[in-house]
């Protein structure tokens, strides 16, 4: 079952995050708590969203969370329209290959035409190829002429210091 996430589901999503940044490599980099995502997706003024993938087993009849689709609205000037942008999409090692993953991006899909999106976009490391022939099965199209840049740490802090 593909549904939007709850409060109750934010342990669950956390921990998600976390096995994605290992398989990753970038575990090290993860600091994210479940209050923090809490927060993230059921404060006052959300602007992240999420799905999830909930599963019950003949083994284990309670459901619990395989996958989830962490993404926000962006904005192109070009079309004047919002879109959505993934910025997470996992399913456990064990639940993949069983449609999830296509299940996830299809519920996205869905919203942005129901929403008048014309927008579906993510980014996935150079080196994982599974991922990418994935998307690419989906008809999704690299936007390689495109470099992505990052400002954190202590070069972010630096140019606050510009602001006037």
């Amino acid at each position: 079952m593909i549904r939007r996430a709850t409060p109750a589901d934010a342990a669950a999503i956390t921990g998600l995050i976390y096995e994605l940044a290992e398989y990753e490599k970038a575990r090290h980099e993860c600091t994210v708590v479940p209050e923090q995502i809490e927060a993230a997706l059921f404060g006052p003024e959300p602007a992240v969203f999420a799905h999830v993938v909930e599963v019950t087993t003949p083994d284990d009849p309670s459901p619990h969370v395989v996958g989830t689709a962490i993404w926000f609205r962006n904005f192109s000037t070009w079309d004047g329209v919002h879109g959505i942008y993934l910025e997470d999409l996992y399913v456990t090692p064990d639940h993949r290959g069983a449609g999830y993953g296509t299940a996830l991006l299809a519920t996205l899909a869905e919203e942005c035409v129901t929403k008048g999106y014309t927008r579906l976009a993510w980014s996935v490391l150079n080196w994982n190829t599974p991922s990418i022939g994935f998307y690419e099965s989906l008809d999704a199209v690299a936007q390689d002429e495109w470099t992505t840049y990052r400002l954190s740490g202590d070069p972010l802090a630096a140019l606050a210091t510009r602001a006037r």
